[in-house]
């Protein structure tokens, strides 16, 4: 008898967790909410009005879609997984108080609009819609929005900060910062989006998704690591320039929050190894090329990539054996 004839087929997953994508998302809205709060304290209620916009407009956004498609209020409150807050409130830290009030909400939009749920919603996004959506406010205000607003706390170290240009823009030109290593991890006196100054509140949240099990904590600080090294060789191997390197820019809020998504990142860990090593790679040496932040523009490249790695680097089935080859005597 045919011992397949026993065999039932099913498909996966075969594990039930209580782990959902809603579990997810509102731990990395809590893993956000340091990184938003200081932002507030460092430029003030513009800030917190141009988070609240980010927000509003991704969630709004999603639920008008989803009743344009003729899905019923409660039918969308119930499937309501979090995703378009996550989105939302990382447009709004990604960009600077000094853009106009509608920035945020035309940007939450396009990310959730255009991004995600034209693509058929969460999970099958081809690229990160909070990356899209920052890129969308970048090309469209940039020009327009003149120079970055300095924080109201000032350097702990006691220096004059003069200018509002961004640390990274000074390092990638050559121009001696006026800033200490404390003062770039700590975000005082320094210009720049609300998200990407105070770097002790994104590391707070990258430890507390690391300990909820949410992210690998390996991938970051890959990404980062190698966005350090690859600098100080760029730099002709100057170590002075590792953590400056690292501290400036959007560097550690991309690795954390928006590097690490799910749907946008491979399925295997050989994978996801290449795919940060790179992205440190390329992040570095556009920095250099360009002498410009190009952290959003990395990530979205290598999203595009991810079905490259997913294709050719394949997880190896479970219980997997390699058949050896008998030889032949004959």
């Amino acid at each position: 008898m045919d011992n397949n004839a026993f065999l039932t087929y099913s498909p996966s997953p075969h594990i039930k967790s209580h782990i959902t994508t809603r579990w997810i998302m509102i731990r990395v809205c809590i893993a956000l909410l340091p990184a938003c709060v200081m932002g507030v304290i460092y430029f003030g209620l513009n800030a917190l009005l141009i988070l609240a916009l980010a927000l509003f407009s991704a969630v709004a956004s999603e639920f008008i879609y989803l009743l344009i498609a003729g899905k019923k209020i409660k039918e969308i409150a119930a499937q309501f997984d979090f995703t378009s807050c996550v989105t939302g409130l990382l447009v709004g830290l990604t960009i600077g108080t000094n853009y106009p009030w509608y920035a945020p909400i035309l940007g939450s939009i396009f990310a959730i609009v255009v991004v995600k749920m034209l693509f058929g919603g969460t999970g099958k996004n081809l690229v990160n819609p909070a990356i899209a959506g920052r890129i969308f406010i970048f090309m469209s205000f940039q020009a327009v929005v003149g120079e970055w607003l300095l924080p109201s706390i000032g350097s702990v170290t006691g220096n004059s900060v003069t200018t509002s240009a961004t640390i990274l823009t000074e390092l990638l030109n050559g121009t001696a910062s006026q800033l200490s290593n404390w003062d770039l991890l700590l975000g005082t006196g320094m210009a720049g989006c609300i998200g990407e100054t105070c770097k002790l509140a994104l590391i707070a949240g990258g430890i507390y998704l690391a300990a909820r099990k949410i992210i690998n904590i390996l991938y970051p600080v890959l990404y980062i690591g190698v966005t350090g090294l690859f600098s100080v060789c760029l730099g002709g191997f100057d170590f002075s320039l590792f953590l400056p390197s690292i501290l400036s820019g959007g560097l550690i809020l991309g690795a954390i929050f928006m590097a690490t998504d799910y749907t946008t990142t491979p399925d295997t860990t050989l994978g996801n190894i290449i795919y940060f090593i790179m992205l440190g790679l390329i992040t570095a040496g556009l920095r250099f090329a360009t002498k410009m932040e190009v952290v959003s523009f990395a990530i979205l490249l290598m999203n595009l990539l991810v079905p490259l790695f997913d294709k050719f680097i394949i997880t190896r089935p479970f219980g997997y054996k390699k058949i050896k080859k008998e030889k032949n005597n004959g």
